[in-house]
């Protein structure tokens, strides 16, 4: 019987899952972040869907006092604050641990807001990005969707639908839409990572091959390029280079998710494929 080791697909930081049958895989979500209640990462700022003093006050008070945003999102809401303050409100209730309820809301602001496509746009890949932390990928699919419908050439949205795609095992979309990213920017090594997973997981290991070695001519020593281009090799029959990659990935950031998951699967060569 085959032994399992955790991994991520890393099309956008954190993202998507990756959980069928197989002796190496990369892990999921769920893998690195069970308690949706942690502290979140903050979004990055699209273009401001409002204009006003409260409002950047509030996006700036984000970074260093989230649940003071919130109060101060709610309050600005109560008197009339619009769309800056529901804005405000969806980030900080993603930063402050409870991404579902952030995402809706600014589901319902990039919906109901009359502001110029590209804001509401990226308002959308918010929280697509939301939905991806608390495993729903089929909203975050959904949400990035609108969202290349408003914006029809981003490349971080293109790469996020496929993280979302790859949760619901939908590998050649994922494929599909890793491609029109890399036609957008050919240099993005996570896409090309990404996509190297999928091909795995279609069993194109020739074009995942070629994406992961693009990958690394681009970036020698970038971790999640050489934690799949150990997966290939071993699956491909050569242990001793995939024994080279994982150390190689460890070594890179030894504190880091791809250290960790190098360590696990240099931990499965040593025991062996039948030990399960």
């Amino acid at each position: 019987m085959s032994r399992h080791v955790a991994a991520i697909c890393v099309s956008f930081g954190l993202l998507g899952g990756l959980s069928a049958a197989g002796w190496w895989l990369w892990p999921t979500s769920a893998d690195q972040q069970d308690d949706s209640t942690a502290d979140m990462p903050l979004p990055p700022f699209p273009p401001r869907i409002a204009e006003g003093k409260e409002y950047e006050s509030c996006l700036a008070a984000l970074a260093d006092d989230p649940a003071g945003a919130a109060a101060m999102a709610e309050s600005l809401l109560a008197n009339g604050g619009g769309d800056g303050a529901a804005h405000c409100q969806g980030l900080a209730l993603i930063v402050i641990g409870k991404p579902e309820d952030g995402a809706a809301a600014l589901e319902r602001l990039a919906r109901d807001s009359a502001a110029p496509p590209m804001a509401r746009a990226v308002v959308l890949s918010q929280a697509a990005q939301a939905r991806l932390m608390v495993r729903q990928p089929g909203n975050a699919e959904a949400d990035a969707s609108e969202a290349l419908a408003l914006s029809p050439a981003d490349t971080e949205v293109f790469i996020m639908r496929a993280s979302a795609e790859a949760m619901l095992e939908r590998f050649q979309e994922a494929v599909t839409d890793l491609d029109a990213a890399l036609q957008l920017d050919g240099n993005r090594t996570d896409a090309l990572v990404s996509r190297a997973v999928m091909h795995r997981r279609l069993n194109e290991l020739d074009l995942a091959q070629a994406d992961v070695t693009r990958a690394l001519m681009l970036d020698p020593d970038y971790p999640d390029a050489l934690l799949e281009r150990g997966i290939l090799r071993e699956r491909m029959g050569d242990r001793v280079g995939a024994r080279v990659d994982w150390e190689h990935a460890k070594g890179v950031d030894p504190n880091s998710t791809t250290a960790d998951l190098a360590e696990q699967n240099l931990s499965l060569l040593e025991a062996g494929p039948d030990r399960r």
